[in-house]
């Protein structure tokens, strides 16, 4: 085989045949008697050969950026024979690149940031354009970058397509966004290169280096007197141009009269500082509160610190309006002290309150009867003497807690409340008794000096010193010959028996008369009984059968005799119940008789 490689040129748009190359095998003597076969990539429908000659040419336009070679395979035939006169052999017809592709942005439109104030040459965003054509050949895929729209604040790389900026002390607050053009030429930029375009927008990030400035050096605000603690005051707010987390402001106060009095912090939302009240106003006492209040970036930017404190102050005039108050009591609460034996009409105590404005009206004084339904207690309208209205029990109420009113004379909407707290002092009125209703029970087979009953005693009264009773049987009861009692001296007492052999058939209950006396001045008794029943016990004491009436069953009567009586009453009962029925029947008919009889008489006495 003797051929040159083949080139074939791209994009060929003539009217003929594209002459690719020609193959000859040194067999072929110019005779006819050889002819050339082509097969593989394209043979026939791109690539036809003259059979004759072993010219090749390219019949369609070929793209390079699609197909950048083809492989063939070549045939040299004895025309008359038809079999190989050369090994079938491979070659391959390569498309020559033109420039016939333009840079593309493939990432484009671009966006970026880019922090304000950066200095010259800071780095931004980098814009790669890509070449179809061939990078081996030629300069048709080698691609240099220009700005066409964004000077003189930006500039890029020709190389790289890195992107810079271009000037110093680019400000967010004139201008926070910038549209570039990038535009990407091939052939080295030359003249009758291809280019493409790409848009790059960018946005200058915030930084903080703008300080914080009041709008007014003063502001001034006007608060009623009656003003809750708590409540808002005044919103001032410090101007910043910068956003976000560096306009975020502190405020404090940091001078004046009102410390203490008023507080500021900071709306998150707004950033707006919030004055509020922390403790009560009062126009009598003081009319106006001055504040010079400072507010601050939270975060500074040490790099611009040298464009002035990032921190201002304002002052903050605040003038208390007065308001008809109602009267105040002299104390928020006034604890008074009277005997539960106090007479009706005594006096417990005085209540003062006064009006607390400028005018100082007369002051007129009533109870919450809200809180004084017995209508225990008098006040005195005009002095606020508080007397004793009904007699007064500490055991039924022991504290009385109620609201005095304190009105206006020339204003009665404005009313004041005070509250008093009356204990009332305990005396000995109550005498003291059985701690609980006894169920004492003795047994038959009981022996003499055995408890059968420890008692104590309550006394709804409340001494200083605590309770201490004092037990004896009463003078009727003291000679019994079958209970005694002994006094334990720690507020209880013992029953005790003084004999055996106590039969419920002889007595059932007995009671016990029993004296309580407490350690009152003067001291109260009481006498209380106690109810003592006898009881069959067992082994252990424990009561079993308390009713006396047992005993009057004979001895061996059983459970099942008991039944069979009643079994046989109740047959007596029915057989009874049947003999009257039958004679009331046989009755009837001369009942009906006697019926018809009397009204026949009391017709015949009416026609009479």
């Amino acid at each position: 085989w003797v051929w040159n490689q083949s080139f074939v040129l791209e994009e060929y748009m003539g009217s003929d045949p594209l002459y690719v190359g020609k193959l000859h095998s040194d067999v072929d003597k110019g005779d006819g008697s050889i002819k050339y076969i082509l097969s593989g990539e394209g043979a026939s429908s791109i690539f036809i050969i003259d059979e004759n000659t072993g010219d090749i040419h390219a019949t369609k336009r070929l793209d390079r950026e699609e197909q950048a070679y083809y492989t063939l395979r070549a045939q040299a035939l004895d025309r008359l024979s038809n079999k190989p006169v050369e090994p079938e052999s491979e070659f391959v017809i390569k498309i020559q690149d033109i420039n016939d592709n333009e840079p593309k942005f493939l990432d484009g439109p671009y966006t970026a940031g880019v922090p304000e104030m950066s200095p010259v040459g800071t780095s931004v965003v980098q814009a790669t354009a890509t070449d179809a054509d061939d990078p081996t050949y030629g300069n048709s895929a080698r691609v240099v970058y220009s700005i066409l729209q964004g000077q003189p604040y930006f500039s890029v790389e020709p190389k790289t397509g890195v992107i810079k900026t271009a000037l110093p002390n680019m400000d967010r607050e004139a201008k926070d966004q910038y549209l570039l053009v990038i535009q990407a030429k091939d052939m080295v930029g030359q003249n009758g290169g291809l280019s493409g375009t790409t848009s790059v927008t960018v946005t200058l990030t915030d930084v903080n280096d703008n300080p914080p400035r009041f709008p007014r050096r003063s502001y001034q605000y006007n608060v009623p007197e009656s003003l809750p603690v708590a409540s808002v005051v005044a919103r001032i707010k410090a101007a910043d141009a910068d956003i976000g987390a560096n306009a975020e402001m502190e405020y404090k106060i940091v001078d004046g009269d009102g410390l203490g009095i008023f507080k500021i912090s900071v709306d998150k939302d707004t950033q707006e500082g919030i004055i509020t009240i922390q403790k009560d106003l009062d126009f009598e006492a003081k009319t106006s509160y001055t504040l010079r209040t400072e507010a601050a970036n939270k975060d500074a930017d040490p790099r611009f610190l040298s464009l002035g404190p990032f921190s201002d102050t304002t002052t903050v005039k605040i003038y208390v309006e007065d308001v008809d108050e109602p009267p105040v009591f002299s104390s928020p609460l006034y604890p008074m002290e009277v005997s539960e034996a106090t007479q009706v009409g005594n006096i417990i105590g005085t209540v003062a309150a006064h009006d607390p404005d400028s005018s100082n009206s007369p002051v007129r004084y009533s109870i919450d009867r809200n809180t004084d339904l017995e209508r225990y207690f008098n006040i005195d309208a005009n002095s606020g003497v508080i007397t004793t209205a009904k007699s007064l029990d500490r055991e039924t109420n022991a504290v009385h807690n109620i609201t005095v009113l304190a009105m206006e004379s020339q204003n009665p909407s404005q009313v004041g409340r005070g509250y008093v707290a009356i204990t009332i002092l305990d005396i000995n009125d109550n005498a003291p008794e059985f701690a609980m209703d006894y169920e004492t029970t003795v047994c038959e087979n009981a022996q003499p000096g055995q408890v059968i009953q420890k008692i104590s005693a309550v006394d709804k009264d409340e001494p200083s010193n605590g309770h201490q009773f004092y037990f004896s049987l009463t003078t009727d009861a003291t000679n019994n010959h079958n209970f005694s009692l002994k006094d334990n001296k720690d507020n209880t007492a013992s029953i005790l028996t003084r004999r055996n052999g106590f039969r419920r058939q002889e007595q059932s209950v007995y009671y016990l008369p029993i004296s309580i006396v407490d350690s009152g001045s003067p001291s109260l008794s009481s006498t209380n009984t106690l109810t003592i029943r006898v009881c069959d016990c067992d082994a252990d004491g424990i009561a079993q059968t308390c009713n006396a009436e047992a005993y009057v069953l004979p001895a061996g009567l059983s459970t099942g005799a008991l039944i069979a009586i009643l079994a046989c009453v109740l047959t007596l009962l029915v057989l009874i119940l049947l003999i009257v029925t039958m004679r009331r029947r046989k009755k009837e008919p001369l009942i009906f008789d006697e019926e018809r009889d009397i009204r026949e008489n009391i017709v015949r006495y009416d026609e009479g």
